[in-house]
């Protein structure tokens, strides 16, 4: 099993961690965004990242790869069991893919004046959760989950985008260190990760 992957991407980061927190084995390709490797380039239609090969299956988008691999590898689960809970996850995913991801790449890759308002408008969305995050030792559960592994890599990358909780917040502070002293996710983390928070 191969991931093509490039070193900050958040959505690279969250596939990784699943494959960290679900010990697959498997070989990570850190590739260049401008300078992507023939093969990927003829695997993928796309040319996306992160791409998951597994012998003739080729999946290319991070939600699609998440879902394979927890379906594929069943243990540990980073799904609950009954339907309506798995639904509750899917919502919890769907959220965090379309408030707040959307903000972190306006902020990565936009002007100025855009950023100071996403990052005015993650803080806020972010700020408002505390206590979801408060609730439970996970995001809306007693276990970690494919929601965890997608909050994780956002909040570790708050520094970088200039988003400094208010100490209302606490409680994300908390749970972020949760998530960040996780063997899961400290092995998930690329060099260029590592020094987002230096």
């Amino acid at each position: 099993m191969n991931l093509y992957s490039t070193a900050t991407s958040i959505y690279c980061h969250r596939t990784r961690i699943v494959l960290a927190e679900k010990d697959i084995a498997h070989e990570c390709i850190i590739v260049d965004t401008n300078d992507l490797p023939e093969d990927l380039i003829d695997l993928n239609p796309y040319s996306s990242l992160p791409t998951l090969v597994d012998r003739d299956l080729v999946l290319y988008n991070s939600r699609v790869i998440m879902e394979y691999l927890e379906e594929r590898f069943p243990h540990p689960p980073l799904m609950p069991v009954g339907p309506v809970a798995r639904a509750q996850t899917r919502l919890a995913l769907f959220r965090v893919e379309n408030d707040w991801y959307p903000l972190a790449e306006i902020i990565e890759t936009k002007s100025e004046k855009a950023v100071v308002k996403a990052r005015k408008e993650l803080t806020e969305s972010i700020s408002a959760s505390a206590d979801v995050f408060a609730a439970m030792p996970f995001f809306l559960s007693e276990e970690f989950s494919l929601v965890d592994a997608s909050i994780g890599p956002l909040l570790w990358r708050l520094p970088r985008y200039g988003v400094e909780l208010p100490r209302a917040a606490k409680a994300v502070q908390a749970y972020a260190e949760r998530i960040f002293d996780r063997e899961g996710f400290q092995l998930s983390l690329t060099e260029g990760e590592r020094e987002l928070r230096l």
